[in-house]
């Protein structure tokens, strides 16, 4: 289906003879990477012009330097064992695309709509991208950039710079991909001592700002919890982070391609398993030194100037390292919008079949770059990739049950593939209702909840699949007492609507929690009077 299956850094597998990237076959022996393949692929992929972003980010959120650090090293080490013991091993024993998988699942119709939303991602996140080297063009041509809370373009020669990075972009995923993805395995060890750089020199300055005396381990960590990671009130407009965001962010910013299983395509290659374990090189590499090093650059923008909140790659680069550091902020946003851009047009191209790859992608780079005009995305980066690792879960989910669960119930996996259906309800209704628990929680308990509630919200998604599962694959709404069970929870849920809007009228509870009450009667009617409702024949 996809030639982005192999993540941008990955050397390309060898082709068999009528598939290219082995798209609807399982990968075969003579095409099986080696670890040193994977070690390479994720230090390059997770070493990005975002991390620049993110990074200062966590300084804006006010964490504190036991909390980031602790919340760093424990989450992405949850992040490596989710890439180890529930993405690889399936991958390892299937060695089919996230797409073939899926199909077979859930049946062609809903793996477009799949396709549709996860496209729609990525071109976001190709927005964020350009927007980072769009902030190193500033550096020279000094036009105003976004601050930190701007939602809409600033400035003339802010359009003109995001317009010039994502067409340049644009055309090159389109034409140039291999190129570009062969360039990126150069940059790549590059990039990484840049980042490093970036944290030595930012430290550095520290000292000097400060008049710290440094002797030993422990006078950096002195300085780092009183002049860098103080802790105390985020910047205006952002949220308070602690350790369990941190953790959780570092955990779950990945969620689409571990818990969501889109790296079943990369480690579909992998000769073992626990090849899984070749994530931590792109976490502690990118999400962990990577990180820390924007952080402190940003921290000690702050530092000079309290004010100065802008967060923008371009300048803090420029500041640090000088011409090297807009160049590594140029080629970081370019070489990993450029695959995202290619994924995303792939990714459409699957609803399109019959159309232009080219030409997708050049409308999918158009998509990104209009994207990228809107500082809010770059800027809410840590909610846009928890909202995407959210979006994409419940699917990871339901592929865990199928593979390792369904069948112990004595239910049949690859249902859709099975009985030839092209929307697997029971898998449509698990992404639908598992979204909506998931909204609901936010909604109830803040957007804050977006960080944690993707963990509760993985075994809703697998508990629901089960049940649904039962009712579709064994048609148990026709049973009479499954039937009769289902009309009366449909029509308890309807009492229970009005009974809560009377208690409101007679001021018995709050009106937060009437609406509370009345959205969650709102699903279990759905949910319930779906069972019964939908196979019957309307009456003449």
């Amino acid at each position: 289906m996809n030639t982005d299956e192999l993540n941008e850094n990955t050397e390309p597998a060898p082709q068999s003879e009528g598939s290219s990237e082995f798209e609807r076959e399982p990968v075969p022996k003579s095409a099986l990477l080696g670890f040193k393949s994977f070690i390479g692929m994720y230090a390059g992929e997770h070493c990005a012009g975002t991390e620049l972003m993110i990074g200062p980010l966590f300084v804006a959120a006010g964490v504190s330097a036991f909390d980031l650090v602790m919340g760093l090293i424990v989450g992405n080490l949850l992040a490596v064992l989710s890439w180890m013991f529930l993405c690889a091993p399936i991958a390892t024993r299937t060695r089919l695309t996230l797409y073939y998988q899926l199909e077979k699942i859930c049946g062609r119709n809903l793996v477009t709509l799949y396709n549709l939303a996860n496209g729609v991602m990525f071109c976001f996140l190709a927005g964020a991208m350009i927007t980072v080297s769009a902030t190193a063009v500033g550096v020279w041509f000094k036009f105003p950039m976004p601050a930190l809370n701007d939602l809409y373009p600033n400035s003339v020669g802010w359009v003109l710079a995001v317009l010039a990075v994502g067409a340049l972009i644009s055309i090159i995923a389109a034409y140039g991909y291999q190129t570009i993805a062969k360039f990126a395995n150069i940059a790549a060890p590059w990039m990484v001592l840049v980042f490093l750089a970036f944290g030595f020199v930012g430290l550095r300055n520290f000292i000097n700002a400060t008049g710290a005396e440094i002797h030993s381990l422990g006078d950096v960590w002195g300085l780092a919890k009183t002049e860098i990671w103080k802790g105390g009130a985020p910047l205006e407009g952002q949220v308070k982070f602690t350790f369990w965001h941190v953790m959780f962010f570092a955990w779950f910013c990945n969620m689409a391609m571990h818990v969501g299983m889109s790296d079943l395509s990369v480690f579909r290659y992998a000769k073992k398993s626990w090849y899984g374990i070749a994530a931590g090189a792109g976490m502690y590499v990118g999400h962990f030194m990577a990180w820390i090093s924007a952080s402190i650059l940003y921290a000690y923008q702050l530092h000079q100037d309290p004010s100065n909140t802008d967060v923008l790659p371009g300048p803090l680069a420029w500041r640090a390292a000088g011409l090297a550091g807009i160049i590594c902020v140029i080629i970081a946003g370019w070489t990993t919008a450029n695959p995202t851009i290619y994924r995303a047009g792939l990714a459409f191209q699957a609803i399109i079949p019959k159309a232009s790859r080219f030409k997708v992608t050049l409308i999918t780079g158009a998509i990104a770059t209009l994207a990228a005009m809107f500082p809010a995305i770059a800027m809410k980066l840590l909610n846009f990739v928890a909202l995407y690792g959210m979006l994409l879960m419940p699917m990871g989910a339901v592929i865990f049950v199928d593979f390792w669960l369904i069948k112990k119930f004595g239910l049949k996996s690859n249902y859709a593939e099975v009985s030839r259906k092209t929307f697997n309800w029971a898998a449509g209704l698990t992404w639908f209702l598992t979204l909506g628990f998931c909204v609901l929680v936010m909604a109830r308990y803040g957007a804050d909840k977006m960080f944690f509630v993707s963990l509760p919200g993985w075994f809703v998604a697998a508990v629901l699949y089960v049940v649904l599962s039962a009712f579709y694959q064994k048609q148990m709404h026709e049973l009479p007492l499954a039937r009769t069970v289902a009309q009366a929870i449909s029509w308890a849920s309807l009492g229970l609507l009005v009974l809560i809007a009377m208690l409101y009228m007679g001021d018995k509870v709050s009106l937060d929690r009437a609406k509370w009450i009345m959205i969650i009667t709102t699903f279990v009617w759905f949910g319930a009077a779906g069972l019964w409702m939908w196979n019957d024949k309307p009456k003449s």
